[in-house]
């Protein structure tokens, strides 16, 4: 018997849309949770989607994935690669496992909430093999850390850090509860699936792979590897969407929808990605630096994909491409500094042969953050390692948690990133975290940094180590310089190591 082939059957597999009879339109798709727009029914009818696969397809190609992923894992853990690796890249391991493996399940939420309430048959159908592949990243990267446990304690914040108050689960949680989690069904596939997913982390993923084969780490490039072809796929979900509401008189709602979706999750990815790539990866395995990264794989496909789509660049574009200069080296600052309340040893990537690269990468990078490690530099020489570790909390971002970044070439300006509603005052790291707390400040409103926190009493003693307990971090899971301070005395006279 002749199998047919399935693009002869599956267009009307898929097709599984229906008028109700026993309950109304809005009882199964509740217009606040399904499509709060109202675009047309004849509209979502339109949508396409560009990935068309069974789930007879999917099944035998994840299986044979999950073997080569577990496969290759099993032959690296008999070589000595995690003994030698050296603490960057155990570092860059639990920073990422730390901040991306409960964070790729939990999307498992957001996918299914496409699955179920999603009008159109493609989308629905899309986001239930997206679900799946959440699980699958989650499990795997679970998975990965564990078997990493026997190096680092640390390694336990894989399954810990969202499940804390430390700061970087605080603002994890936020993003990922105003983009992936409490939107309705539409806005989620636009946030999660076109401006994060197919903004960054599908590219981002593509240059993790490239880096930690570069390293020698197989095991984990072929993991990464094996999660990016995933992403790409459910990753468009949200393009074919996009293009209905442009078509049918929907763009300025797309529009807020991609602009705030951006710009929150570039924070995170900036975060994350901006300090690895100039800072935690040894000097000889750097491709690029950020920003060229960002040029290249970021903002060039972003632009291309917007202007395609009919859509227009966010408003703050120009401020963006700005941004990629300077924040990363801010929170790479404040890494450092508050090392200790964090779950992995922090590189501080600024050895005289680095510096080099960052001025050329970055010129006057030692005029706006050279000269304050040079400072840092100087209190290590001096056997003053209690100076390098602040005693306070910092003055943190309102909407996001993140401490505060400003520079000699780009001061904060305070009066202008600050607002006042309901009687309190919120101070933002920019304009733009300014203008998408004023899109719905109900939304943000309750949101408590962890200086709100401790400022509302929760924290015991009120005092650093008291904040340090309350973040969930023991003193063998706090960070540390990641190579005992090497590089603050690289390049000087012998002098007496600081300890930490």
């Amino acid at each position: 018997m002749t199998l047919l082939q399935r693009s002869d059957w599956y267009d009307v597999a898929r097709d599984t849309n229906w008028t109700p009879s026993f309950v109304a339109e809005a009882d199964l798709f509740p217009p606040e949770i399904s499509d709060p727009f109202n675009m047309p029914k004849a509209a979502w009818a339109e949508y396409d989607e560009p990935y068309k696969v069974s789930y007879a397809e999917y099944v035998k190609v994840q299986r044979e994935k999950d073997a080569g992923v577990y496969a290759v894992n099993t032959a690296a853990a008999r070589t000595r690669f995690m003994e030698e690796a050296g603490q960057r890249w155990h570092s860059i391991l639990k920073l990422h496992f730390g901040a991306v493996s409960l964070a790729e399940s939990s999307s498992q939420i957001s996918e299914g909430r496409m699955a179920r309430f999603g009008k159109a048959p493609g989308m629905r159908n899309m986001a239930t093999f997206g679900l799946l592949d959440e699980i699958r990243h989650g499990q795997a990267q679970l998975y990965f850390a564990h078997e990493s446990l026997k190096h680092s304690p640390q390694f336990n914040f894989a399954h810990k850090l969202l499940g804390t108050q430390e700061w970087g689960a605080i603002m994890t949680r936020a993003t990922l509860d105003d983009v992936f989690m409490g939107r309705d069904a539409v806005t989620t596939a636009i946030m999660l699936t076109f401006a994060f997913e197919t903004g960054f982390t599908n590219m981002q993923f593509i240059g993790l792979a490239g880096d930690a084969a570069e390293a020698g780490d197989t095991s984990f490039s072929n993991l990464i590897s094996s999660i990016q072809t995933d992403e790409s796929r459910h990753a468009q979900i949200g393009a074919p969407l996009l293009k209905l509401m442009v078509k049918n008189g929907y763009k300025a709602e797309a529009q807020k929808a991609v602009d705030i979706g951006f710009w929150r999750t570039y924070r995170f990815f900036s975060l994350l990605t901006g300090t690895v790539i100039d800072y935690f990866m040894p000097l000889e395995k750097r491709s690029s630096s950020f920003k060229e990264f960002m040029e290249e794989w970021i903002v060039g496909q972003f632009e291309r994909t917007l202007l395609d789509m009919g859509l227009d660049l966010p408003w703050y574009w120009d401020y963006f491409l700005e941004d990629i200069n300077s924040f990363h080296h801010g929170m790479q600052l404040g890494w450092w500094l508050y090392r200790d309340t964090v779950w992995f040893n922090v590189p501080a990537g600024v050895s005289p042969a680095e510096r080099e690269w960052l001025e050329a990468k970055y010129p006057g990078w030692n005029d706006n953050w050279g000269r304050l490690w040079d400072q840092i530099g100087a209190n290590l020489r001096a056997g003053k390692a209690d100076l390098t570790v602040p005693k306070t909390l910092p003055v943190v971002c309102a909407f996001n948690n993140l401490p505060i970044v400003t520079s000699p070439d780009k001061p904060w300006n305070p009066k202008g990133q600050m607002l006042t509603y309901k009687g309190k005052k919120y101070y933002f790291q920019s304009h733009v975290e300014k203008w998408v707390f004023e899109q719905d400040p109900e939304r943000y409103a309750a949101h408590q940094t962890l200086i709100d926190q401790f400022l509302a009493g929760k924290i015991l003693p009120p005092n650093y180590e008291g904040a340090l307990n309350y973040m969930g971090l023991s003193p063998t899971e706090r960070g540390k310089d990641a190579e005992n301070y090497a590089w603050a005395f690289a390049g000087h006279a012998p002098a007496k190591m600081a300890a930490e």
